[in-house]
């Protein structure tokens, strides 16, 4: 059996890092990268550390609106899916890359295998949503990371498809997350410089095109200046230029501003930071995994589980609000798993193999 699975972004090479290692043990795999994030620290690295197999294909294509991105893609994932006519194709969570990939898989009569199925967050303004949906209602098998998810599922009438079988993510952070010790991070800083980290620190990632403005930064950013423990931010390339022109205005003292690092290190930095602040899926799932108390700089939430006893709450990008929720305590139920048991890949791959 052969399968083509797409990827394009950091979440989606953390997830293919388990579910590639068991699916190649059975099957024939064709690795597809779009190029969407294409930095070093954003993508290469990430195969590198993750010991992923390069890609078979890597149609380096980014940038432009979502539109002229998706249909870049999908000419692209068409041209390969003709080449090497596989049995399925795969692809994870929400990015444009997912998209493209099923749509132009759907038009050719491929059926499509979707990891991380079913999540919602009811807000259409969000182009994730939209890619989510529309991937699943085309996808021939969909594996959810919770039952949260299928639920969802059920609601849109997909139940038929669904399947349970818990986050690849978790699987991964399982492990790889012991991989690296603290002691052996060193930090490259913005201004060109190294640091180690400080003994005690928060950990924040913010990269959402909502959450960028020079306001919104500058009020995020000020509510980092007064918490007790210095500030780690790894600076998405997209930041870079305006980050630098707020800091010079402001001079923000116990934000150490750093350049974008791997994944060991940043679940690493996630196991030992006092608490998380973040606007990213994926690191709000992290920081559960780790029982690190997060805030998330969203409107909506994106995953339900999570929001438990404090353990992750939504916040707006405003200092107040920020302060406010760091300071609640969390509650953690040892015996509370809603990502699974750490073996979803071999149940992904199983399921795929009975079809």
């Amino acid at each position: 059996m052969k399968i083509v699975t797409v990827v394009g972004a950091r979440p989606q090479f953390i997830k293919a890092a388990a579910v590639s290692h068991e699916l190649r043990k059975k099957y024939t795999e064709i690795l597809v990268h779009t190029g969407q994030h294409y930095d070093y620290n954003m993508s290469e690295q990430f195969f590198d550390e993750l010991n992923i197999p390069k890609p078979d294909y890597n149609l380096g294509l980014s940038g432009g609106t979502h539109a002229q991105m998706t249909g870049r893609m999908m000419i692209g994932i068409e041209e390969v899916l003709e080449e090497e006519r596989p049995d399925w194709l795969l692809v994870y969570g929400d990015t444009n890359s997912t998209l493209a990939a099923a749509l132009a898989a759907a038009k050719l009569h491929i059926p499509i295998c979707h990891v991380e199925s079913g999540t919602r967050t009811h807000n259409m303004a969000n182009p994730e949503e939209i890619n989510r949906i529309c991937t699943d209602h085309v996808s021939t098998l969909l594996f959810a990371c919770t039952e949260n998810d299928i639920r969802e599922l059920k609601r849109e009438g997909l139940e038929s498809k669904a399947m349970l079988v818990g986050d690849p993510m978790y699987d991964a952070f399982i492990l790889y997350s012991g991989r690296l010790k603290i002691e052996n991070i060193a930090l490259s800083l913005m201004d060109g410089s190294n640091a180690r980290l400080p003994q005690k620190f928060y950990y924040l990632t913010c990269h959402r095109e909502e959450n960028t403005s020079d306001e919104k930064l500058t009020e995020i950013l000020s509510a980092m200046e007064v918490l007790d423990y210095p500030v780690i931010y790894p600076v998405h390339p997209r930041n870079d230029v305006r980050i630098k022109r707020i800091n010079r205005q402001k001079n923000f003292q116990n934000t150490i501003f750093a350049k974008p690092v791997g994944y060991l290190e940043s679940i690493c930095m996630v196991r030992n930071a006092e608490k998380i602040i973040t606007d990213s899926g994926g690191l709000q799932r992290e920081a559960f995994f780790a029982g690190k108390q997060c805030v998330t700089v969203l409107n909506h939430v994106t995953w339900e589980a999570t929001m438990v006893g404090n353990r992750n709450q939504l916040v707006k990008p405003e200092k107040k609000d920020i302060l406010e929720k760091l300071s609640a305590m969390q509650e953690v139920d040892e015996n509370y798993h809603p990502f699974g048991d750490g073996h979803a890949a071999i149940k992904i791959v199983n399921a795929i193999g009975k079809v």
